[in-house]
C-alpha cells in the first residue's frame, strides 16, 4: 500500500494505532531536545513539542511530497510534567504520586502539508491506591521504562486505573478521533 503520511515518531504504539484505522506510512523519527522551557505551562510544552517535530522532520523529508504527523504525550499532575522515569527511583516516586489521584494526559498531534494543522486531547485517568509491592512488581516487567508518568494504560499499567475520561487512544499516545480529524482536512481519507 503507498504511504499516505510520514510519521515522525518510532513509537511502536503510535504505529499500531494508525495499522488501526488503515493510515498507511512511512517511519522517519527526529531527534529532539524535550526539555520544558522553564515556566513552560504543560499544554504550552507538548503543543510546541510535537509542533517542531513535525517541522524537523518535513525539513528532512520535504523530497517525499507527504504530509507529516508527530504527536507528544505527557503525564501532567498538579501542572507537573511527568516525563520517562530515568531509572526506578524515578519510576517509583512517580507512581506514588499518581496513586490514588486524578491526573491528566496531554497528546497534542501536529500535521505539516500543504498546512499546518494542529489538535490535543485531554484526558482524565484516574488512579486506584497502589501497593509498594505492585509498583516495583510492575518496574521489574519492564512496561514503564520508557513511558510518561511510568505505565502504560495499554498494558499491565490498565491494572492501577480505576477510570478515564476522554480518550483511551490519547492516553496510548495518538488520539485517533483527533487524528482522523486533521487527517481528512488535509484531503486523507479513511473511508475511500
Amino acid at each position: 500500500m503507498k504511504a499516505q503520511i510520514i510519521l515522525a515518531s518510532a513509537s511502536p504504539r503510535r504505529k499500531e494505532l494508525l495499522d488501526q484505522i488503515k493510515v498507511s506510512y512511512f517511519v522517519k523519527p527526529v531527534e529532539l531536545d524535550e526539555a520544558p522551557y522553564p515556566y513552560e505551562k504543560p499544554l504550552e510544552y507538548v503543543q510546541r513539542v510535537a509542533a517542531e517535530k513535525s517541522a524537523l522532520c518535513l525539513a528532512n523529508t520535504v523530497a517525499f511530497g507527504l504530509p507529516v504527523l508527530a504527536a507528544d504525550t505527557v503525564v501532567v499532575l498538579d501542572k507537573l510534567i511527568m516525563g520517562k522515569p530515568k531509572d526506578q527511583d524515578d519510576a517509583l516516586a512517580m507512581l506514588r504520586q499518581l496513586s490514588g489521584k486524578t491526573h491528566r494526559v496531554y497528546t497534542a498531534i501536529s500535521l505539516r502539508g500543504h498546512r499546518h494543522d494542529q489538535a490535543i486531547s485531554i484526558t482524565d485517568v484516574s488512579f486506584r491506591r497502589l501497593t509498594e509491592r505492585e509498583m516495583l512488581a510492575y518496574w521489574h516487567s519492564g512496561e514503564p521504562a520508557d513511558k510518561a508518568g511510568s505505565y502504560a494504560i495499554q498494558g499491565m499499567g490498565a491494572l492501577f486505573v480505576k477510570s478515564i475520561k476522554g480518550s483511551f487512544s490519547g492516553v496510548v499516545g495518538l488520539p485517533l478521533f483527533e487524528t482522523a480529524e486533521l487527517l481528512s482536512n488535509q484531503g486523507i481519507e479513511l473511508f475511500p
